[in-house]
């Protein structure tokens, strides 16, 4: 932060840069993202209206081309593993869409790999919570026509991402649980957009040992709503009582809806789902790999909450893999599992199968 002659105050870290433009990409606007002497103008296919799409068409007079990431571009050409660009000259704003990541949508006919610069795009469409489909065209030569548009260095993606671990307490407070008693709720404030996380400590945990744990991420639909196509709401609520009857633990309630992906993806996501494919393939469908959540704020928590070693309820081989890697010991796995019914024992077969959680599904499903 700078303070500029007229006492008025100017925020310029690489943080609130990475955030207007990811602002920006949300309401609908182009970005211009520069590496080096390269710059290159992006517009989120999923946030454009179709208007702004064929003034931007018009702008760089044809010349623009859509971003498909390597998992997007795998379902519309099995077997390609790279992520590619495809011309978009002549084509409407519904077949770039349907392009993007409709169902069922037709190969391009003429492609290429895509540049790092497109990728960097991508990302910063995921940090926006936006699919990761982008239209992108070189500026070089029509510069004038995106002066008003926010610029954005490559670099600082990198940069900005420092702030992921850089989070204070906001407040403590008392909160009676059903079926569980007095629970104390701890407010965490930073990273990225200056979200609020929630750690939930249930009994009395001793901090001096290895303090029972759960790092659970948001799913409004199984938490909140009681949806049957995830276990999401039994984790949540039995991790709970499983840490209480252990004395005391620890529930650190993430905002990653969607493993990450945000609540549009995931309901697009679900959309997909009901054609028949699992939840791995209907990401992919959207562009996105089976799993974007990350764990720095859970950890930064755990850190400010004074816990350094842990016994965690998980079957999540990542979460683990995380903790460890940032120097908090996990002492050991309690598996956690819920209600299977008939419409999730597909996914959790899924989870075991294609993202290597620790279930025995055949066990709980013959346990039903």
């Amino acid at each position: 932060m700078t303070r500029t002659d007229d006492h008025s105050f100017q925020f310029v870290s690489p943080v609130m840069q990475v955030e207007r433009a990811a602002a920006e990409l949300r309401f609908g606007r182009p970005v211009i993202l520069r590496d080096g002497t390269q710059r290159l103008a992006v517009l989120a296919q999923d946030s454009a209206a179709p208007s702004v799409y064929d003034q931007f068409a018009a702008a760089v007079e044809g010349e623009h081309t859509l971003f498909l990431t390597s998992h997007r571009a795998g379902r519309l050409l099995p077997g390609n593993r790279g992520d590619m660009s495809v011309p978009l000259k002549g084509v409407s704003f519904a077949d770039a869409s349907r392009l993007a990541y409709g169902i069922g949508a037709k190969a391009p006919a003429g492609w290429r790999e895509a540049g790092l610069l497109m990728g960097a795009s991508a990302e910063l469409a995921r940090l926006a919570l936006l699919l990761p489909a982008m239209i992108c065209a070189d500026v070089d030569g029509f510069e004038s026509r995106f002066a008003a548009c926010c610029g954005l260095e490559k670099s600082l993606l990198t940069e900005a991402g420092a702030a992921r671990q850089r989070f204070d307490i906001v407040v403590r407070t008392r909160v009676p649980l059903r079926d569980l008693g007095d629970a104390e709720f701890v407010v965490f404030r930073g990273g990225l957009a200056q979200k609020d996380q929630v750690a939930i400590v249930v009994g009395r945990p001793d901090f001096t040992a290895a303090v029972p744990i759960r790092i659970h991420s948001s799913c409004i639909t199984g938490d909140l709503c009681g949806s049957l196509k995830c276990d999401c709401g039994d984790q949540l609520r039995n991790g709970l009582a499983s840490m209480q009857a252990m004395g005391g633990g620890v529930l650190l309630y993430l905002d990653q809806e969607g493993r990450g992906t945000g609540i549009g993806a995931k309901m697009r996501a679900y959309g997909y789902q009901h054609l028949g494919m699992d939840t791995i393939d209907a990401d992919a469908e959207l562009g996105y790999g089976s799993d974007h959540r990350r764990y720095e704020a859970a950890i930064a928590m755990l850190r400010l909450l004074g816990i350094a070693k842990t016994v965690i309820f998980t079957n999540n081989p990542a979460k683990i893999a995380a903790l460890t890697n940032a120097g908090i010991e996990v002492e050991r796995r309690m598996a956690l599992t819920g209600e299977v019914t008939v419409e999730n024992a597909g996914y959790l077969r899924t989870k075991k199968a294609r993202a290597g959680h620790m279930l025995d599904i055949e066990a709980l499903l013959a346990a039903e």
